[in-house]
């Protein structure tokens, strides 16, 4: 029987909202499976309202979770991080037991330093603790809706500046993970950005990636960034995603932050703590105006 927090049945998915602002459970598919086109367009449309949706007990390989990221968008590499062995498609996110920090550092979305950022990603958890090494994450339509209308029009008519810093830090603090040679990357992007399929307004500035506003110094922009930062992450505008071993999440890079949770304090601490195994695969990217 479906589980009573189901909000939506649909062919037989159940779509179970985790919060009022954002993710959703979805239960009633192997992705294992083919999935026919009527399936997925429920899927996708699930992913359309609720930003993030999580799918359990998925045993899946990385052949099989690449075809089914594929259906969602084209795939593409990170830029500083080489890929799986044999599927370029893949990149292998490793937190070692002695490591204290998970990749992906502060509240951010993926590769905002690229001129055409990723439209999101599939995230599927190979090997996770039993509690611990969560991620967060923000909907960006709520952070411009809740801002008050003067607010909201300074912020329609400004772009910001991406810059991926330095590149090394993506995989030299990681013993699991291996460098590419490249460069470091800056780009400019709108502040609100409009959804190409809901032509929603969302805010779209980070922590990590976002240094200044076009058109003013780092010491101009960082009282109204700062500001904006903590708005966008307010409690009440967020999910929590506790990963167990074969959850695969999906994500709208577009319209979402997120942050994975470094609380291995075992590790912090001199002792042995968690390792942490993730497959990311990352939709390709698509201009932000």
């Amino acid at each position: 029987m479906p589980s009573s927090t189901c909000s939506a049945i649909d062919h037989g998915i159940c779509i179970g909202p985790l919060t009022g602002a954002v993710g959703a459970e979805i239960s009633g598919v192997d992705l294992r499976d083919p999935i026919p086109e009527n399936v997925f367009e429920v899927i996708e449309q699930a992913l359309l309202n609720h930003l993030v949706i999580i799918f359990r007990d998925q045993d899946i390989s990385p052949e099989q979770q690449k075809v089914f990221a594929s259906r969602f968008s084209d795939l593409q590499s990170h830029p500083f991080v080489e890929s799986m062995n044999g599927i370029p498609e893949i990149t292998e996110i490793v937190k070692e037991a002695w490591e204290v920090e998970n990749w992906g550092g502060n509240w951010h979305a993926d590769v905002t330093f690229l001129p055409q950022p990723s439209k999101g990603a599939a995230l599927f958890a190979k090997e996770v603790p039993l509690q611990g090494g969560d991620t967060l994450f923000s909907n960006m339509y709520l952070a411009y809706e809740t801002l008050s209308d003067g607010l909201k029009h300074l912020l329609d008519s400004l772009n910001a500046i991406h810059d991926s810093g330095e590149v090394g830090r993506f995989s030299d603090e990681f013993d699991g993970m291996r460098a590419k040679n490249a460069e470091r990357i800056a780009s400019v992007h709108p502040v609100v950005r409009i959804h190409p399929r809901t032509q929603k307004k969302a805010l779209f500035i980070n922590q990590e990636y976002t240094t200044q506003f076009e058109g003013m110094t780092p010491e101009e922009s960082r009282p109204l960034l700062e500001y904006l930062f903590q708005h966008s992450v307010r409690p009440e505008i967020t999910c929590r995603v506790r990963w167990q071993k074969n959850t695969l999440v999906v994500w709208d890079n577009r319209v979402t932050l997120h942050s994975p949770i470094s609380d291995d304090f075992a590790a912090r601490f001199d002792k042995t703590g968690f390792r942490r195994v993730m497959h990311r695969a990352t939709f390709t990217g698509e201009k932000t105006s």
